[in-house]
């Protein structure tokens, strides 16, 4: 009879066990596309629809926590998606860190939200590579505001990386030069049970089973951002 209830609670741990390690990564997921949702849903978002309509990877740090005196500094966990080359669909999240410091005279600490829209091919090879340095690795410059659809598609043909933020209500874009983006290589094992780096989730399809919040994601994302030719 003990080995019968062993048996049961050693069974029983390991899906509880499971659902506890990936349970940082399902809330950055849940929180991500809240960001996304918020941005594509406000009658007066900041980050133009159709910029991120073209844009061939989207990254996206919820509650990035901002904190310092005189010398500052950042950090972030966060996601990115790319789209396929196929038929523009957003494909399985990579988990990743983000930090960076700055100078001057600051006090107290602050949440913000942080996306960042790659628009080129170099700006895509940039973010494969396991750390990418913005303003080293691929340009980065605070994005264009504004819902106009002629002006962002101009616009999207120029920069390479478009950074935003918010900290307190509407979008805005910001400078991000000096920020270190890595591979989160732990989360994704926490999450997809295998030690990935962003280039074997985005491109190398070696993510053998995608959990069903990883699934629901990748709806979500591709139904709230569907590639620019089809938009109505």
């Amino acid at each position: 009879m003990r080995k019968i209830v062993l048996a049961l609670l050693f069974i029983s741990f390991f899906p509880i066990n499971t659902q506890a390690n990936d349970y940082n990564e399902q809330k950055t997921l849940k929180d991500s596309l809240a960001v996304i949702d918020e941005i594509m849903n406000s009658p007066d978002q900041e980050i133009p629809s159709e910029l991120i309509s073209q844009a061939k990877a989207i990254l996206i740090f919820p509650t990035l926590i901002k904190a310092g005196f005189l010398i500052g500094g950042r950090y972030g966990e966060g996601v990115a998606s790319m789209r396929a080359k196929k038929n523009g669909a957003f494909g399985p999240p990579t988990f990743l860190t983000q930090t960076g410091l700055s100078f001057g005279f600051q006090v107290g600490a602050e949440a913000v939200d942080l996306v960042l829209l790659v628009m080129t091919k170099r700006g895509l090879e940039s973010l494969l590579k396991d750390e990418l340095t913005l303003g080293v690795d691929a340009a980065v410059s605070a994005g264009p505001i504004g819902r106009h659809a002629e002006a962002a598609i101009d616009i999207g043909m120029q920069g390479e990386i478009y950074s935003y933020s918010r900290s307190k209500g509407a979008f805005a874009g910001v400078s991000l030069k000096g920020a270190v983006i890595s591979n989160d290589i732990k989360a994704n094992h926490a999450y997809y049970g295998q030690f990935l780096k962003a280039k074997d989730v985005l491109i190398r399809n070696k993510v053998k089973n995608i959990p069903k919040s990883g699934k629901r994601f990748i709806k979500e994302l591709n139904f709230l951002a569907p590639p620019l030719q089809k938009r109505n």
